[in-house]
């Protein structure tokens, strides 16, 4: 175990003012800002850190509900997992065949929380990747099977089925985003669909590139969808007007979040909410990345706005609201896993706003956060030897 001391970062009142010109916009949302000492009674901005061991570029994590068993996504198509009671690291088999390069390949692993009391031997799982079409298209899927672990060291999927397709493959090799998040009642399943760096289509309803789908559990689309009376797939929408969008969950009051990567500037957090449009690419408070300008969000430009905009952005890996204990003033707050920044940047919500509190550098690109059975963080770095991290307060 090592401890790490983190600093948060400091923008004073006369920096913010000076900044909103050239970095920090407050046009439609709040500007990011950081605190540099948290409040008495809370979290102290130090943790201690167990390495678990490097994987080979590591995308997401999830534990296995009701067990102390992590699964980790690596890029190239391999999910490893580590007993932690044991302390065994472990294989599964039965992985589809992913198009890897890129920002492709295998993505999201997901778990539902409901089957916690049901033994390790079945459970189901969700897994997203990148796939292979016709010529040189790829997309994005989701599929569903049943994972079953017999043995110490090994597990496997059986009847994996491909469940929703991101429509249409297109060609490129990213913003694929396929995050996965499921309705606190368990009835949804929302999945994030990148514009695979195509822009237009994000306001096209007639496709599902950049946007935010809300499904049945077995993938078909759901009932009350804004466009369900258009047919396939605008029925899969629930929002669009996205561009990469890297994490999204659930906060305490059941509100559904989002977070995504702007152009040159513009990373944006966002409420996501029924039948909205969020902008892209006609409003985007970044710019081209050639230089050009894209108009930044006006009040009346007919757009959703976003609660939070990040100019210089954080490059979000992925985004999670804490729930646990283990961390003094952190619940109810979100946690993302900064790429550029190398940092956990936290976020205190109230209601529909929110406010970036607190930044803690961690020295190496974050890939993903997310919360372990005991409230620990678990954090994975990006890269070829991306390490698993335990994070506790020091």
């Amino acid at each position: 175990m090592k401890r790490l001391s983190v600093i948060a970062a400091t923008l004073s009142p006369l920096l913010m003012a000076a900044s909103c010109g050239g970095g920090y916009s407050t046009d439609g949302g709040s500007s990011a800002t950081s605190t540099p000492t948290p409040v008495a009674g809370e979290f102290s901005g130090e943790f201690a850190i167990t390495e678990h061991g490097s994987f080979a570029d590591p995308w997401a994590s999830a534990f296995l509900p009701g067990t102390r068993m992590i699964f980790i996504t690596e890029q190239a198509g391999s999910i490893k997992f580590k007993d932690l009671a044991s302390g065994r690291l472990g294989t599964v088999t039965g992985v589809p065949e992913v198009d890897y390069g890129g920002q492709g390949g295998l993505g999201e692993i997901a778990f539902l929380p409901s089957e916690a009391g049901q033994g390790t031997d079945r459970r189901t799982i969700y897994i997203s990747w990148a796939e292979a079409g016709e010529g040189d298209m790829r997309g994005a899927v989701v599929g569903r099977g049943t994972l079953v672990c017999q043995q110490a060291d090994e597990c496997s999927i059986e009847g994996l089925n491909v469940i929703w397709r991101q429509a249409p493959k297109v060609t490129g090799r990213g913003h694929y985003s396929h995050r996965i998040a499921f309705s606190p009642d368990e009835q949804y399943l929302f999945i994030t669909s990148g514009d695979r760096q195509k822009m237009e289509p994000a306001q096209d309803t007639s496709n599902t590139l950049g946007t935010v789908v809300r499904l049945n559990l077995d993938g078909t689309p759901a009932a009350g969808n804004p466009l369900a009376g258009q047919g396939s797939p605008s029925d899969q929408i629930w929002s669009w007007g996205h561009r990469n969008l890297l994490g999204i969950d659930f906060d305490a009051s059941g509100r559904l979040w989002e977070i995504e990567h702007g152009p040159a500037g513009g990373d944006e957090l966002n409420l996501v909410k029924r039948g909205a449009n969020y902008g892209w690419p006609l409003r985007s408070n970044g710019d081209h990345y050639d230089g050009d300008n894209i108009p930044d969000h006006t009040a009346d430009d007919g757009f959703e706005k976003f609660a939070i905009n990040w100019t210089p952005v954080i490059a979000p890996g992925n985004m999670i609201f804490y729930r646990g204990d283990l961390f003094p003033g952190l619940k109810g707050d979100a946690m993302i896993s900064g790429l550029k920044t190398k940092a956990l940047i936290r976020v205190e919500v109230d209601g529909e706003n929110a406010r970036e509190v607190a930044r803690y550098d961690m020295g190496n690109r974050i890939r993903s956060v997310i919360e372990g059975p005991d409230g620990a963080l678990w954090v994975l770095e990006d890269g070829e030897t991306g390490r698993l991290l335990e994070l506790r307060p020091e």
